[in-house]
């Protein structure tokens, strides 16, 4: 296949050598074939492949900008280029220079989980402290902040972290080890104080790319710098419109910063967008120029205006979850478009929860990004499983999950004895566990605990035949004591709060499912048969071209969607109510920004005049965003007059839309 011809401004990017570059990249503007394509130049132009290094934040990020540099360039030149993530880059430091920094050969790398057992012998045993220790040290290594600059400049309870921060250190080294933040700001410890080094690795790379440049911490932009050096042969890639990762120490003022450090800084914008038509990117532009910028851009594209963006004024979460299931429907219905052509993008990944439920309702496949699905929470699975089991008792994978959960004193010994028996007698493990002679393979108390848990769950199974679903999850909650098991295995009381509230969100699910449309009871096989059903769905993630994606707006970055529905456009959601002072404000906005730039053809924006907190419903107020957005380009559908006429055409299409997808010519 042929590669694609470079535009003008992509084309001088590529081709410019003479000093540092900066090159800003809006949304859909071909960022990366520019790295690729440089990369070509380069060693066309006689730069060595192991002389060159181009460095990301994502391992899938590296792979994709490895997989096309190779395509085009020779092998044996492209021999030793480096293509890696800022942290391999410096592993790769570390592991070279390792007595340099003061360590062994075979040092050790801890995770989070190895960071966070160190943290509970130096702080206790509180798992909020021990995360927020965790967050406010990376914070500081991040910032290139010792624990003498942290002890001098800490206040109130940072005082304590910075004294575990001192202690978390000196442990490390006695250890051998390094954290993932370690593998930056050693890197630059050693650049700054070991001038033989820094001359080393700046003869050694000879040529620096970085992606994603807006997303770099300060540890990051000064690895970069000392790498550069006074030489600072080096194009960087990125756009501060789309900086949105502060909260993780991303500094949107490293662009500005890079005019300062280098004064012959060569800027060129890359400004016609390939993914998204016209309408879309004049919402975007719009918005983000009420951003202070210290470089303005303007996105336009040769697709076309497109249809206008619309405005979804809903009454509460469940209505709007509803009406964007509904609006997906009915437009795939009409195009015949694969679900996977729409996402649906939130602030906080809280908010699925409304959508999965309207998605399972109308039984439209989806997946969840960037945060686990609401129904596939452990408490939720406990009680699914039960459910199950109560309609099927050959379901031994249920059987297995729930029979001592919460602990009946079943071990592992006795269910070992218990598949054997199954499996002598073709049973399955709930029928076998009543068998006669079972006793003597597992002892007469485990036989009696066995048989007491099939006595109990055939009673509820009988009970099951008359009495609704949610009603019947009630009396199991009671029977088991679950709520008061979920307490006491929980990490913490605010741990303990979330898992008492899901089950309540599945009662209450439950009790939305018991009738069917036309009011007749659902059975509890029917309700369990539908459970069943969607987790099937859920679990084809191999199909995801035939999913709708949920996903938060931080997770959306990178990726986009032919229909894109933004939801939750309310003060205090977008913009988040701890993001109100004006810096965090224009991240917000930035956010809302990447948000819109993920759409290819159309964008719906929602919000719900109404919205639960706190346990109440609360009014909502629209957000500030929605009126920085251009008028022209915007409909408010609410705001028509009701045309019956339209309404009906609207409804014969449908129709005749469905009756096509399903091969039926009758009128």
């Amino acid at each position: 296949m042929a590669t694609p011809k470079l535009n003008p401004e992509q084309d001088a990017a590529v081709r410019y050598l003479d000093g540092p570059l900066l090159v800003l990249a809006g949304a859909g503007s071909g960022k990366t074939g520019v790295i690729t394509r440089k990369i070509a130049h380069l060693i066309q132009r006689g730069y060595a492949g192991d002389r060159i290094a181009a460095v990301t934040f994502t391992n899938k990020a590296a792979r994709e900008m490895k997989q096309r540099a190779s395509k085009l360039i020779d092998s044996d030149a492209a021999r030793g280029l480096t293509v890696s993530t800022f942290h391999s880059l410096g592993l790769q430091m570390i592991r070279a220079e390792h007595a340099a920094l003061g360590y062994k050969p075979r040092f050790s790398i801890f995770d989070a989980e190895d960071a966070d057992k160190l943290l509970a012998d130096l702080i206790g045993k509180d798992a909020e402290l021990r995360k927020t220790a965790r967050f406010t040290i990376s914070a500081w290594k991040s910032a290139l902040v010792d624990p003498e600059g942290a002890a001098a400049t800490a206040a109130g309870s940072e005082q304590a972290i910075a004294r575990a921060y001192a202690e978390y250190q000196r442990r490390l080294k006695a250890y051998n080890a390094v954290d993932f933040d370690d593998l930056l700001s050693l890197p630059v410890q050693l650049l700054r104080e070991d001038a033989a080094a820094r001359e080393r690795w700046q003869n050694r790379f000879r040529y620096l790319l970085v992606d994603e440049y807006q997303d770099t911490n300060a540890a990051q932009y000064e690895l970069m710098r000392l790498l550069a050096g006074v030489r600072a042969a080096f194009t960087v890639v990125g756009d501060d419109d789309q900086s949105i990762y502060a909260w993780r120490g991303a500094r949107p003022g490293n662009i500005a910063d890079l005019s300062r450090d280098f004064p012959h800084l060569k800027v060129i914008k890359l400004e016609q967008n390939y993914r998204s038509v016209g309408n879309v990117l004049s919402a975007a532009n719009t918005l983000i120029s009420s951003n202070a910028r210290v470089y303005e851009k303007n996105l336009w594209s040769a697709m076309g205006p497109g249809d206008r963006i619309r405005v979804l004024a809903c009454a509460d979460e469940a209505g709007e979850a509803d009406r964007v299931a509904s609006e997906i429907s009915s437009h795939r219905l009409r195009t015949g478009n694969a679900f996977g052509d729409y996402a649906v993008l939130y602030r906080g990944n809280f908010q699925s929860r409304a959508f999965e439920k309207a998605m399972r309702e109308r039984q439209i496949p989806y997946r969840v990004s960037g945060g686990r699905s609401f129904f596939e929470r452990s408490e939720i699975r406990d009680l699914a499983a039960y459910l199950k089991l109560l309609v099927n008792p050959d379901d031994d994978a249920a059987f297995l999950r729930v029979v001592n959960l919460p602990r009946r004193e079943i071990g592992p010994a006795t269910l070992e004895a218990l598949a054997r028996y199954a499996g002598s007698r073709h049973l399955s493990l709930f029928d076998a566990a009543r068998g006669v002679g079972l006793a003597g393979g597992v002892g007469d108390r485990a036989g009696r605990r066995l048989a007491e848990f099939v006595d109990w769950a055939k009673g509820l199974a009988r009970d099951g035949e008359s009495t609704p679903a949610k009603a019947l999850v009630v009396q199991l909650i009671a029977d088991i004591d679950y709520r008061e098991w979920l307490r006491d295995t929980a990490a913490n009381t605010r741990a303990a709060r979330k898992r008492l509230e899901n089950v309540d969100e599945f009662l209450a699910w439950l009790g939305h499912m018991e009738e069917n449309t036309d009011g007749t009871p659902r059975g509890l096989d029917e309700v369990v048969r539908r459970l069943s059903l969607m987790d099937f769905a859920n679990q084809s993630e191999k199909d995801i071209e035939n999913q709708v994606h949920l996903l938060t707006l931080h997770a959306a970055k990178g990726l986009e969607f032919d229909h894109v529905f933004l939801v939750g456009m309310e003060e205090g959601l977008l913009p988040h109510h701890a993001c109100m002072d004006d810096e965090k404000i224009e991240e917000e906005r930035r956010l809302l920004y990447v948000g819109i730039t993920r759409a290819r053809k159309t964008l719906s924006l929602s919000y719900a005049r109404q919205r639960r907190r706190g346990g109440e419903n609360t009014d909502s107020t629209p957000s500030r965003f929605l009126e920085e957005l251009p008028k022209d380009e915007i409909e408010w559908p609410q705001s028509r007059k009701r045309d019956p006429k339209a309404e009906a055409e609207h409804g014969r299409n449908q129709l005749a839309a469905l009756k096509a997808m399903l091969g039926d010519s009758a009128d």
